[in-house]
């Protein structure tokens, strides 16, 4: 199947039910995107489909073929880090991390639709688990990057 990930078409050999999850990390080698609970609701493996966020563990890549698919790679260019990226280090959120990727592709797709959150907003959307309970932080971080569109 083609797909279209992080801006570039990629041939991809997989059964059409594979879900999108493994077919990025075990045929693409984009691990970066994290395998958490594999029933969509942890948000671990969250990347953006359209510019939406999607649980890739609850999707099958031939739903998406063709689609533009953004993983945690393709949030910033090579060499750049995300001002979201940068909010995150400055806010310290990341304790053990490993939501962290899921987290940043959910907050990514708010701010594009959301530019200036309510704390409402960020409840709204961001519902990635943290087994850390760094929420604050990333609430925090969220409206750093925010601040820092302008």
């Amino acid at each position: 199947m083609e797909l279209k990930v992080n801006g570039r078409g990629v041939q991809v050999e997989a059964d059409a039910r594979m879900p999108l999850l493994w077919v990025l990390r075990d045929r693409l080698n984009l691990t970066g995107t994290k395998y958490g609970c594999g029933v969509g609701a942890c948000g671990a493996c969250t990347v953006r489909v359209d510019g939406q966020p999607v649980r890739s563990c609850a999707v099958p890549a031939a739903s998406v073929a063709g689609r533009n698919i953004q993983t945690i790679e393709g949030l910033a260019p090579p060499g750049q880090v995300h001002r979201l990226q940068a909010a995150w280090i400055a806010e310290q959120v990341p304790q053990c991390g490993y939501c962290q990727s899921g987290m940043l592709m959910a907050a990514a797709a708010l701010l594009d639709r959301r530019p200036r959150p309510t704390d409402a907003d960020i409840d709204e959307a961001i519902t990635n688990l943290c087994r850390c309970g760094t929420y604050q932080r990333v609430r925090l971080a969220i409206k750093r990057a925010a601040a820092a569109r302008t």
